[in-house]
């Protein structure tokens, strides 16, 4: 059965209505095609994109190390993948990340390149996210005190044990007053019994 065959009018529907942003650049590596939804995006139109007017979109930050990555690769006619921030048309920024191919004539000479574009801000928002949280649980652990599991003393910073009473006070930590809760109190009282019946003395 033979396959249906995409007519030159469908092949631009499909490139205009992707939900992805596509780009063209010339042999020369100047840009001289957008589509519908990258257009839609920047708020910008084709003209103020055209050539390099792109690149008045791309984060500062970001800027060199994008041109950096898009030259090279055109000159050396490699496949190139990068991440950088592109100012939507709402002043916001977001992360894309932007593929691009080398595309050659039928008689194999070389046509430019043609890359396509995904909004990745969710995706860096919740790595960074993840990052963040990660750091606190690393921070939380190294802040955990090694304390003595039967006599809960502290080992303080020159490799000694001390009390956590005073490991506390000399770190900036609270002064103690000793006493007895409700709890302890019944505990408490019945060991000092069980010593002092032990040493022969009437309660």
């Amino acid at each position: 059965m033979d396959q249906p065959r995409l007519q030159p009018d469908e092949y631009a529907i499909l490139v205009e209505q992707s939900p992805i942003l596509i780009w063209r650049a010339r042999t020369d590596g100047l840009c001289d095609y957008f589509n519908q939804r990258w257009l839609a995006f920047t708020g910008r139109t084709m003209d103020q994109e055209f050539g390099n007017g792109w690149a008045e979109g791309v984060h500062p930050d970001d800027l060199d190390r994008c041109l950096e990555i898009y030259l090279s690769h055109f000159e050396r006619r490699e496949i190139f993948e990068m991440e950088y921030r592109l100012r939507r048309h709402d002043g916001a920024w977001r992360w894309l990340f932007d593929r691009g191919v080398p595309m050659y004539h039928p008689d194999g000479s070389f046509g430019g390149y043609i890359g396509s574009c995904t909004d990745i801000t969710e995706r860096k928002e919740a790595q960074a996210a993840l990052a963040d949280a990660l750091a606190a649980r690393i921070n939380a652990l190294q802040e955990l005190l090694p304390i003595c599991m039967l006599c809960r003393k502290v080992r303080n910073d020159a490799g000694y044990w001390d009390s956590l009473e005073k490991y506390l006070v000399e770190h900036g930590g609270p002064s103690f007053s000793h006493g007895l809760c409700p709890d302890c109190y019944p505990t408490y009282m019945a060991r000092i019994h069980a010593e002092a019946e032990a040493h022969g003395l009437k309660r």
